[in-house]
């Protein structure tokens, strides 16, 4: 199949089920299940869409940083994709269970960054600086791709699973936190489900933003003062059902916290 129309397939599919609110299969019959190009030409798709149909940038989400999501996945790189702003909430909110579909559940720390990553060299000195702050966050991640059955190509191809976000209310500067020491608990109505550590996001969740920079500008799309960047899973995802109440607490930013509502939308 020519590569133009497999990307143009594989992106129809993917914003049938966004539209249709039922998931489908997955899309690496078309695009294969490692062509790192042919993926993010239809997460391209994917954003064109959204962008002509109203939402805004406001940052970007790194996938697939932690070992222990990559062995829940079966696969073994990072990824990224775009956050809109439509996707954003606040502490303590109360999300539609419906919003997102196949809904999991993930801690890690945001960034904020006050500096564009346009220019020079993109080291771990240069992209320290240009953050403005870290929030505690959670990340819903969502599958259009029915049962999670994806391959790094259909999870690219779906903006990264990207679903929703919450931000914590306390922001830390670098010179009060240090983001690979950190300590992550997850509870999810009440009960322990996850936990991990800064250095489970390659290393340093500073290093994961330091790939995401490079990535972006090779691309062409890259990081601007500004922008959010949820830096990738300080442990292993956790499905929620309607109702759940979800609490994360990372040492030095404090907690974040969001409930689902009962009912599906």
């Amino acid at each position: 199949m020519d590569a133009g129309l497999a990307t143009t397939r594989a992106a129809d599919r993917l914003l049938n089920a966004t539209t249709t609110h039922v998931p489908c299969s997955p899309v690496r019959d078309l695009i294969g299940s490692d062509n790192v190009l042919a993926a993010y030409a239809v997460q391209r798709r994917l954003t064109q869409a959204r962008l002509l149909d109203g939402a805004r940038v406001v940052g970007r989400k790194i996938g697939l940083t932690s070992p222990a999501v990559q062995a829940q996945l079966g696969v073994d790189q990072p990824d990224f994709g775009m956050l809109f702003d439509d996707m954003a909430h606040d502490d303590g909110a109360m999300i539609p269970f419906g919003s997102v579909l196949q809904p999991r559940v993930e801690a890690e720390i945001a960034f904020v960054l006050k500096d564009d990553l346009v220019e020079g060299e993109l080291n771990n000195k240069r992209v320290r600086a240009a953050i403005d702050y870290g929030v505690a966050a959670l990340e819903i991640c969502g599958s259009r791709i029915r049962d999670w059955d994806i391959s790094f190509g259909d999870t690219v191809a779906d903006n990264a699973s990207a679903g929703a976000y919450v931000l914590g209310g306390v922001r830390v500067r670098l010179d009060e936190v240090e983001p690979r020491d950190v300590e992550m608990t997850m509870s999810v109505n009440g009960e322990q489900v996850s936990t991990g550590s800064g250095a489970a996001c390659l290393g340093d969740p500073v290093n994961a933003l330091m790939w995401l920079a490079r990535q972006a500008r090779k691309l062409g799309e890259p990081l601007r003062s500004g922008q959010v960047v949820l830096s990738g899973a300080l442990g292993p995802m956790f499905p929620i059902a309607p109702g759940a109440e979800v609490t994360a607490t990372i040492t030095g930013l404090g907690t974040v916290s969001c409930t689902f509502t009962e009912e599906e939308e």
